[in-house]
C-alpha cells in the first residue's frame, strides 16, 4: 500500500521513496503492531493508522459487537450499560458508523449503476421527534425484486390530523421539509433506476412530479393504500395481494431493528440528525449483512 506525507504542502510517497519506516508502537486498543513513518523531505513523523476514521478510539474491541447491536433493535443507552462505556462514546461510534455506511452505500450503488434497478418502490414512513406533535418522515425507496434499499431520508413534517392545531398551539408552525427530502432521495438513486422502469408507490399527491422529472419514461403506478396488520408494527398490510409487499416489509424491517421508530416505546428520536445516522447504519447492516445471509464476524 501507498503512503503519503500528511503535511499538504509536501508531496512525498513511499512510492517516490521520499518516505521511510520509522519503526513500530503497540496499540493497546486492539492489541496490534501499527508501522511508524518519516518524511525525509520535511521531517514529518506518522503512522498507518493516521488516515483511517478509527483515528484516537481507544475501545475499538467493541465496534463489531456495537454495530450489530445498534442495527438490531438496541438503544444507545442500553449499548453504553451492555459493554461498561460512557454514553458518549457510543454517541461518537454512531458517527463513525454512520460515516462508514455512507461510504459503503455509495460503493454500493455504484455498483449497481451496472445492473439497473427495473422495478422500483418507495414510499415514506411516518415516526416521531421526541413527541407525536413533531411528526418526521423517512421517504425510503427499495429494489422491488431484489428487496435491495436504495436511499432514505429523514425529513421533517408538520403535525396532521387531530393533533395538528394542538402541535401548532403549542409549537407554533413547523416547516415542512418533506420535498426536499424527496428531491435527495430521487437524487441518489437516478442513475442506478433504469429510466424504463416500473415505479411503484401510494397515491400521496407529491410524488408524481418527482417520478416525471427524474424518470419521465417510466411506467409509473400508484396504489391505495391499505389497512395496517398488527404483523409488522401496522406496517404490512390487511390485503389479500399486497402490490407494496417488498417496501411494507423493509418498513416494518425498519420498525423492528431500529429501537427508536418501534411504536409504544419510550425510546424515542431526540434529534433528527442522530435519527438519520441510525438509518444510515442499518442500512449498511441491511445490505451487506441481512440480505446476503453474511455471519457477522
Amino acid at each position: 500500500m501507498i503512503y503519503s506525507c500528511p503535511n499538504l504542502d509536501c508531496h512525498s510517497t513511499t512510492k517516490n521513496k521520499l518516505i521511510s519506516k520509522d519503526g513500530f508502537f503497540f496499540r493497546r486498543s486492539d492489541s496490534r503492531k501499527i508501522q511508524r513513518f518519516v518524511c525525509k523531505t520535511c521531517g514529518r513523523k506518522f503512522s498507518r493508522a493516521t488516515f483511517t476514521l478509527e483515528k484516537y478510539q481507544k475501545k475499538r474491541r467493541i465496534n463489531r459487537r456495537l454495530f450489530l447491536d445498534l442495527a438490531t433493535n438496541s438503544s444507545m443507552r442500553s449499548c453504553a450499560r451492555k459493554y461498561k462505556v460512557n454514553y458518549k462514546t457510543v454517541q461518537s461510534r454512531m458517527d463513525y458508523f454512520s460515516i462508514k455506511g455512507k461510504k459503503r452505500q455509495e460503493k454500493f450503488l455504484k455498483k449497481l449503476e451496472k445492473s439497473k434497478v427495473q422495478a422500483m418502490q418507495f414510499d415514506d414512513l411516518v415516526t416521531s421527534e421526541h413527541t407525536k406533535m413533531k411528526p418526521l418522515s423517512i421517504t425510503i425507496a427499495v429494489d422491488k425484486k431484489r428487496r435491495h434499499i436504495l436511499a432514505a431520508e429523514v425529513s421533517s413534517i408538520p403535525a396532521f390530523g387531530l393533533l395538528a392545531d394542538k402541535s401548532r398551539k403549542k409549537y407554533g408552525y413547523r416547516k415542512s421539509d418533506h420535498e426536499r427530502g424527496l428531491e435527495k432521495v430521487f437524487e441518489k438513486i437516478k442513475n442506478v433506476v433504469n429510466q424504463d422502469a416500473t415505479i411503484q408507490s401510494d397515491e400521496h399527491q407529491a410524488y408524481p412530479k418527482f417520478v416525471s422529472r427524474y424518470f419521465p419514461k417510466a411506467e409509473y403506478k400508484r396504489y391505495k393504500g391499505g389497512r395496517g396488520c398488527v404483523a409488522g408494527q401496522g406496517e404490512l398490510k390487511k390485503l389479500r395481494f399486497d402490490p407494496l409487499f417488498t417496501l411494507n416489509h423493509t418498513c416494518a424491517m425498519f420498525r423492528a431493528n431500529i429501537n427508536r421508530l418501534a411504536r409504544r416505546t419510550w425510546c424515542t428520536t431526540k434529534r433528527i440528525d442522530m435519527l438519520q445516522k441510525h438509518v444510515d447504519i442499518f442500512i449498511n447492516y441491511y445490505n451487506s449483512i441481512y440480505l446476503r445471509d453474511a455471519v457477522p464476524i
